[in-house]
């Protein structure tokens, strides 16, 4: 990591940069003890690529010269006392649209050594890293269910832009409700409003953390060309009432990783036609190990539970509102 003036660091002797050569296996093993009982599939596979890349020597040559560079969480602070980490905070850059955006992620502390303000100095040196590299926007996520650490980002200027659940669900071929609802594939000319609801779902401008997948779903020759050779595999379900749409369900599978489906409706969609969708997809998919949709906490909630589904983890996504300034060297 390249030296930047945190005024932080001066300070408090145990704080320091993360130093990819030789602390990944410590961290992991910190992240591992602080949030094992919430992590979920993609969290624990997380782990282990952390502990692969710290035993890789290819990879930590590469990553030594990268940490400002790639989307992955090579740079950061951690806390060290008597040859143990205790403390940790990454900082993943993003770039978007000509912005830098950094995330500040894995924000974690030993229970051990708590409420000694050793969370508030990782977060604030990272937010001085962040700024001293010209960051255009500075973001993080927490758990709802973790209402000290909200309260300390709020204190440290971070503000509340929007909330998302990630939900849930077993798939099961006896999983329909039997509603006499109409169930389809997607045709061609419902793309247009899919794309406009997915829009309102899925905001834009979050999409330099997770971008939506236009290209693939999409109606296309292009998009069946991508697919084939990405080896996606792609299903679209559209329910009607009364011969109008009322909401429409893409599922993805990617070969490694969690299916995800995306939910396509207008906030006063239907909730019995949202709920019968959703259980159509558990019916359908039931080969499938597990279901997975991320989408606006409050909304549909009641539909989610109708068709199965649980809610795994509700994120506030916080934005820095409030400049700290620092000159960088």
């Amino acid at each position: 990591m390249a030296a930047i003036t945190i005024p932080i660091l001066k300070e408090v002797p145990q704080l320091r940069p993360l130093n990819v050569l030789r602390d990944l296996p410590s961290v992991a093993d910190l992240i591992e003890k602080c949030f094992a009982s919430t992590m979920d599939s993609d969290g624990r596979s997380y782990l282990q690529q952390m502990r692969r890349a710290g035993r890789d020597n290819t990879f930590l040559r590469w990553a030594s010269n990268a940490v400002e560079t790639a989307s992955m969480p090579l740079s950061g602070y951690v806390w060290e006392e008597n040859g143990q980490i205790i403390g940790n905070v990454s900082l993943i850059p993003h770039r978007y649209k000509h912005r830098k955006i950094y995330l500040i992620a894995n924000v974690a502390t030993h229970p051990d050594y708590r409420r000694r303000g050793i969370g508030r100095a990782l977060t604030t040196a990272a937010i001085y890293h962040a700024q001293a590299r010209h960051a255009s926007e500075t973001w993080l996520h927490v758990r709802d269910d973790n209402p000290g650490a909200i309260s300390l980002y709020e204190q440290l200027g971070f503000q509340e832009i929007l909330r998302r659940t990630t939900w849930q669900a077993q798939p099961d071929r006896n999983a329909s409700l039997g509603y006499s609802l109409s169930i389809t594939s997607r045709h061609p000319r419902d793309w247009p409003l899919q794309k406009e609801w997915l829009q309102q779902r899925y905001p834009e401008w979050m999409s330099w953390y997770q971008p939506m997948p236009w290209r693939s779903l999409q109606p296309d020759f292009f998009a069946s060309l991508v697919r084939f050779l990405m080896d996606y595999s792609l299903r679209h379900w559209v329910v009607r009432i009364h011969g109008e749409i009322s909401a429409m369900l893409s599922w993805q599978a990617v070969t490694g990783q969690n299916d995800r489906m995306w939910l396509a409706s207008p906030e006063d969609a239907d909730g019995k036609a949202v709920a019968a969708l959703l259980a159509h997809a558990r019916a359908e998919l039931s080969w499938r190990p597990v279901l997975i949709v991320d989408f606006p906490a409050g909304q549909h909630n009641q539909a989610f539970e109708e068709a199965g589904f649980r809610p795994h983890r509700t994120l506030l996504w916080m934005k820095l509102m409030e400049e700290r300034h620092v000159n960088p060297s």
